[in-house]
């Protein structure tokens, strides 16, 4: 196993061994609190421009499978974590994570403090890294981290997305309820796994589309996905998605389609200091006041004040910090919530949400 470095734009830098893969990698260093759901963690697109450090210890140890994979590959940059298994055992597994990463061409490094990691993230706040196999000095690395480009105003969400339109499920379902139109930015599989399970057949998008294209096929709902990166820096998509508001069709939108929807409507968004990354956040539904524990994983965040309150209101809280969980239009049927209610590691508490978007197309019908 080789000597690995992890180098932060401040100037802080730790030493581990790489456990997989070599060579280096860029991108924003923050921390998962999840104990399980390695797998759906890297291959969730959202992580696209971010190397990942798991808080939970040991990491490996069931292996890894392909029924677990949240979307086509491993959008995480890097992973990093305490120990590494290097044996694993689950009667589902079909290799181990070592060999996963070195297939999909990214570094894992373990045999890391990754509890000073956390406490430095949550101190000074997620900052660009680079980890590397290669460069035995820190502070090359340091200026590597200094020079590499962060999240804050690029459009990462286009980077994930798909090129072409497809359906889910791809035999389509002649007896399916409900047509959705969804628009990829950077979507989790789960999320079109329930879709099918509530009845949907679903015709997935880019978010480079045209929202007449999407409009077309007259869908009963529109849905905008979860991705990566910062709301601000993706105005094309937030245009698309004020078009298909004009529609005055259903919609439901999560994490970074909670974004886009309330860019939408004239809200502003800003960049949490270590942002909201795990499986268990507790949100309160304002409507019902009652508490359920989430996933979560954003950096980013709609500000609270500047949404229009003539137009659109919080249903939603995140009760950690105070920040925007959920919000609703006031005349139109859509919603939005900033968390992940597929789970895909997480908690089930907040799976009504889809039961409410079926909800709305079933009342859009009569």
């Amino acid at each position: 196993m080789q000597k690995a470095l992890i180098a932060l734009e401040d100037g802080t830098w730790f030493e581990g061994t790489a456990f997989a893969g070599s060579g280096e990698a860029y991108g924003e260093l923050v921390f998962n609190t999840s104990m399980t759901g390695y797998q759906e963690i890297l291959t969730d697109p959202s992580y696209h421009g971010q190397i990942v450090t798991m808080t939970y210890p040991l990491i490996g140890n069931y292996g890894v499978n392909t029924a677990d994979e949240e979307s086509r590959g491993i959008f995480a940059q890097g992973l990093i974590v305490g120990e590494y298994s290097r044996m694993y055992s689950n009667w589902r597994a079909e290799q181990s994570l070592a060999s996963y990463l070195e297939a999909n061409g990214k570094i894992g490094i373990h045999e890391v403090d990754t509890r000073a990691i956390t406490l430095h993230i949550r101190d000074k706040g997620a900052m660009k890294c680079v980890i590397s196999t290669e460069e035995s000095d820190p502070m090359v690395l340091v200026e590597k981290a200094k020079a590499s480009t962060g999240l804050v105003g690029r459009d990462l969400a286009t980077e994930v997305t798909i090129d072409a339109p497809y359906s889910w499920p791809a035999q389509k379902n002649p007896d399916a309820t409900y047509q959705v139109a969804v628009i990829d930015c950077g979507i989790k599989l789960n999320q079109l796994r329930i879709f099918e399970e509530l009845g949907c057949q679903c015709t997935v998008y880019p978010n480079t589309s045209a929202a007449a294209d999407v409009l077309a096929s007259n869908p009963d709902g529109i849905f905008i996905s979860n991705g990566p990166g910062d709301p601000a820096g993706a105005p094309a998509v937030t245009k698309l998605v004020e078009e298909l508001i004009a529609a005055k069709r259903p919609l439901f939108g999560i994490c970074f389609g909670h974004q886009m929807l309330s860019l939408a409507m004239g809200a502003e968004s800003f960049k949490l200091k270590f942002g909201h990354r795990g499986g268990n956040q507790p949100i309160q539904d304002l409507r019902t006041q009652k508490v359920e524990i989430a996933s979560h994983n954003h950096g980013f965040c709609i500000d609270a004040d500047s949404i229009n309150s003539e137009i659109a209101e919080v249903t939603h809280l995140n009760l950690n910090d105070r920040t925007v969980a959920g919000i609703k239009h006031k005349q139109q049927p859509l919603f939005c919530v900033q968390y992940h209610p597929e789970a895909a590691p997480g908690p089930h508490d907040p799976y009504y949400l889809f039961e409410e978007f079926i909800d709305l197309m079933k009342e859009a019908r009569t």
